[in-house]
């Protein structure tokens, strides 16, 4: 069974990274497997020039995999922007119990919305929010608004809406 997808949206430095940060560790503590996936919209460089890895995608190589004991990176070249699920099909853990997605707000994942004062910071369907997190509390909101220092009340609709993948076996 592929891992479920819980999507993080808002605007440029509303603080998504950092409260995904600070959720993963509750996530793992209850004994999640959690993977990210991460939308770059204006696009990326990971690669850091002078390396081997560098020079050897500078050279042409349309895919380059760096292996260490552990850990893997791959540069590789996509025709065009992948599906979210193509990501997770090809490359994600089929033993991650979720995977957390920074972005794809128009995609229809479950989703928490991240705002600093106001839910119309960001434009987004009530269908499948689980909860808004924001600097201030925001009234007559549809789903739980959540202080972003509130990370263990997070974590608890998180792991209500996605239970822990080994009690489905």
């Amino acid at each position: 069974m592929a891992p479920p997808i819980l999507s993080f949206v808002g605007r440029s430095n509303s603080g998504k990274t950092t409260l995904i940060e600070r959720l993963i560790p509750e996530l793992t503590q209850a004994g999640y497997r959690v993977s990210t996936i991460k939308h770059a919209g204006h696009g990326f460089e990971l690669d850091t020039e002078g390396k081997d890895s560098w020079r050897h995608k500078r050279a042409g190589a349309s895919t380059v995999i760096v292996l260490s004991k552990g850990s893997m990176a791959m540069f590789a070249d996509v025709p065009e922007e992948m599906k979210i699920e193509e990501v997770r099909d090809q490359f994600v853990n089929s033993e991650i119990d979720l995977i957390i997605a920074e972005g794809w707000k128009s995609e229809g994942y479950p989703k928490v919305v991240v705002v600093r004062e106001a839910l119309d910071e960001v434009p987004v369907s009530p269908d499948g929010l689980l909860a808004i997190v924001s600097m201030k509390p925001i009234a007559n909101t549809p789903v739980p608004c959540i202080d972003r220092d509130n990370i263990k009340q997070l974590a608890e609709i998180v792991i209500k809406h996605f239970p822990h993948r080994s009690s489905y076996t």
